[in-house]
């Protein structure tokens, strides 16, 4: 693995170099970021506790603070633009993690984010029961992913509150009615990623499996499960998904792996069906095999499991640990348990914790180091998102009690 690595290594130098123009646009905690991360090795593991109260923070700043100030989650903030305009997609999946966070900790703020998300999802979904992808200031065009993505919190607000379910069943009879024969979704892709097939849009299925859960409607199930078992057609031996990236399927992101497994295992949880426990054990097999020593899992990989880039996708990196540990309740394999406890703390020791800047304590960048091109310059509100929810988990897994 280390050698692996090594070969790659001087891409980033020369990704470095190229980037000169770029960095000296930075602003002065952006170019102060970038020499950091480049430069100086990771901090101490600061736990669990006062990393998710930041992240948690991180949000709630995110959603006051958005550009657009609708009452979505500002996509991200850029040491180069500052805080970015609500992103419907995203706000959807975080509305869970609000409502979990309000509960575990007793934190009303936590709940009333949620509820705002909510009442604002529910004011921009599009006629058909369909959303937009892109931010909000995008044309509306109608999106399978963001809708499967925004669907998550709908069902968790209609669970929780005993409302929202109108738009709920409206989002999850359009994905029903607009998927292929096959199980695929070939049609309302989004315009901001490559054309084509996408196996993880398993995580919009984890969608209609939550509607499911909360209308008894076997239909939308059963359309979930279908897309699952389309998915599991373009799976290797070797765990690997064909057809499972944003604009690079010959090279996919641990993010969008993070979302195709998660959304097998939700299949499974829901079915029982052992078909996708194995699935699922295929690329949790081999990702244990990929993270070394030092906790490091590069962000991009070819269909035998080399290393395309030198970066860390901290999104995708959190994604993974989570489904690994899901995995592992289900199995008792030690070695999901343990890599995905690596996982967690390498990201850990990412955070910022102090600082001026309140727009980047809490949150997480895109990529490690921060020039890195997923998110490149950005702290993702979907990477809190994935952190939190995959360090939650841990906390209970491990016995650590957060309050």
């Amino acid at each position: 693995m280390k050698a692996l690595v090594k070969k790659i290594i001087p891409n980033a130098v020369i990704r470095k170099y190229r980037n000169w123009e770029e960095f000296k646009t930075l602003s002065v905690d952006g170019k102060r970021e970038v020499k950091k991360d480049n430069s100086v090795p990771l901090g101490e593991d600061p736990g669990i506790a006062v990393s998710v109260a930041a992240a948690y923070d991180w949000i709630l700043r995110a959603q006051e603070k958005s550009a657009s100030n609708d009452g979505g989650v500002a996509r991200d903030y850029s040491v180069k633009k500052g805080w970015a305009t609500s992103y419907p997609e995203t706000t959807g999946y975080i509305i869970p993690t609000l409502i979990d966070g309000g509960k575990y900790f007793s934190n009303k703020k936590y709940t009333d984010s949620a509820i705002t998300a909510l009442d604002w999802c529910e004011k921009i979904q599009l006629e058909s029961g369909a959303f937009q992808g892109g931010r909000i200031e995008n044309d509306p065009v109608p999106v399978i992913f963001n809708t499967g993505q925004i669907l998550i919190g709908l069902a968790a607000g209609a669970k929780e509150f005993d409302r929202y379910h109108e738009a709920m069943e409206k989002a999850a009879n359009w994905l029903v009615n607009t998927m292929d024969s096959d199980g695929c979704w070939r049609k309302f892709g989004t315009p901001f990623a490559a054309a084509g097939e996408k196996t993880y849009e398993t995580h919009v299925s984890w969608g209609l499996l939550e509607a499911a859960k909360v209308t008894g409607n076997k239909e939308y199930g059963d359309a979930a499960l279908k897309n699952i078992k389309w998915a599991l057609t373009k799976q290797l031996e070797n765990g690997w998904f064909n057809d499972c990236c944003l604009d690079q399927p010959e090279s996919p992101l641990t993010h969008t792996l993070g979302y195709v497994t998660r959304g097998i295992m939700e299949g499974y949880l829901y079915s029982k069906d052992e078909e996708l426990l194995q699935s699922a054990m295929k690329i949790a097999g081999a990702i244990t095999t990929l993270v070394d020593d030092e906790s490091y899992l590069p962000g991009r990989w070819n269909r035998d499991w080399t290393p395309v880039v030198s970066w860390v996708c901290l999104t995708g990196a959190v994604q993974i640990a989570h489904s690994l540990m899901i995995i592992y309740q289900e199995t008792d394999r030690e070695k999901y348990l343990e890599t995905a406890l690596k996982l967690n703390k390498y990201v850990r020791r990412t955070i910022r914790l102090s600082g001026d800047n309140d727009a980047m304590i809490g949150g997480f960048k895109g990529s490690y180091p921060i020039d890195g091109l997923y998110g490149k310059f950005e702290y993702l509100n979907w990477a809190a998102k994935f952190f939190i929810d995959s360090n939650m988990l841990e906390a209970e897994i491990t016995g650590q009690k957060l309050v």
